[in-house]
């Protein structure tokens, strides 16, 4: 759940679908209890989300247009395909895994905005592992969870190709697709982040009569949200988010508390989004209009953190130090980053994992 508070966490972005969120979880929990070393968990990490992002593959977008929030529906087997991997299942008890998992399937969309979405990946992550530890007790479930009449794919995605989850196994990888954000909303949301930072250089909010912004039909439908009441609502407010970024030159947590959706409230009226189907959902362009009849455009071709723009080591680096040090401390928040860059080193979890102690305890 803490993965998804913040909106911060990666994003396979042809499927909205953010990975870790319900595998990794569970892969540091079993490397805990059993001394798993860092290179057994670093395979079972990346094969959990390969297996969960080509299942999201071969039901997007249908799945997700109906209202099922895919992280959370196709991560549950990402997470029993990782804990199986650790847990060392055979063919049959990693099938049975699987079906557990699948009958778990479970999230709406309806839940955006709302403490309850990032319940949705937690619950995957612990009803994945649940799914690996009864099928490694000889629990048994159907084997075609996935391509049965009654299966998943049948009943929650009527348009479907079953044929992505097998194709190219071992040589093409999903998670080559997978990017990171530098921002703490929903990744429809960063072109016009960083348009409304680009224009800021040239006015004052006070100055500004409107910011118009053409963006991908999808980005309303995800984020259309004209009056956000708190911070999470404030995630999925294309005029929040906007408003927001001209007025404080970023979208991190602190620009997504509920005093900053109060005081942006007037400024995002400001902000006139615009449909264009002929742009991509990292494409953006704004056009900043001022009282005095001056006007400023620019586009984004692709936004930050999309895989044409992604973020670097270095930023990923910055993000995840500023994230942490605040309860670990800034020596410990270094430590931490060089063990996670050599996770496949180590012979043991409890050497990463005895630097995430809050400085406090």
């Amino acid at each position: 759940m803490s993965s998804h508070i913040f909106d911060f966490d990666d994003t396979h972005l042809s499927t909205i679908h953010h990975p870790s969120g319900p595998v990794a979880p569970v892969v540091m929990a079993l490397g805990e209890k059993y001394d798993i070393p860092g290179d057994r968990l670093l395979h079972a990490f990346i094969m959990g989300c390969e297996a969960e992002l080509r299942i999201s593959s071969a039901v997007s977008p249908s799945h997700y247009d109906l209202g099922w929030h895919i992280t959370s529906t196709a991560g549950v087997f990402g997470a029993a395909a990782a804990a199986g991997i650790l847990l060392e299942l055979n063919e049959e008890q990693m099938s049975y895994a699987l079906g557990v998992a699948g009958t778990q399937a479970f999230g709406l969309r309806e839940m955006f905005g709302t403490m309850t979405k990032p319940f949705h990946p937690g619950k995957a992550a612990q009803n994945g592992f649940l799914a690996a530890l009864l099928a490694k007790k000889g629990f048994t479930s159907s084997t075609q969870v996935l391509e049965a009449k009654r299966g998943f794919a049948n009943v929650l995605a009527p348009e479907h190709n079953l044929n992505k989850v097998n194709d190219a196994w071992g040589t093409h990888w999903e998670f080559l697709k997978n990017a990171f954000k530098p921002y703490a909303c929903g990744i429809v949301l960063h072109p016009a982040i960083d348009a409304s930072i680009e224009l800021r250089q040239y006015a004052s909010p006070l100055d500004v009569e409107e910011i118009q912004l053409e963006v991908n039909p999808y980005v309303l439908e995800l984020t259309g949200k004209q009056e956000p009441k708190t911070g999470l609502d404030g995630k999925f407010s294309i005029y929040h988010t906007a408003a927001i970024a001209f007025m404080d030159g970023d979208a991190c947590q602190d620009q997504y508390s509920d005093d900053k959706v109060q005081k942006a409230a007037t400024f995002r009226k400001k902000i006139k989004p615009i449909p264009n189907p002929t742009l991509e959902e990292d494409q953006v362009i704004a056009k900043l209009v001022l009282y005095n009849g001056q006007e400023f455009e620019c586009k984004i071709e692709h936004a930050t953190g999309s895989i044409f723009n992604p973020m670097t080591q270095p930023h990923l680096i910055k993000k995840f130090t500023k994230l942490v040090s605040p309860i670990i401390g800034t020596t410990k928040a270094l430590l931490l980053t060089d063990k996670v860059l050599e996770i496949e080193t180590l012979l043991n979890i409890t050497e990463l994992i005895k630097y995430t102690i809050p400085s406090d305890l």
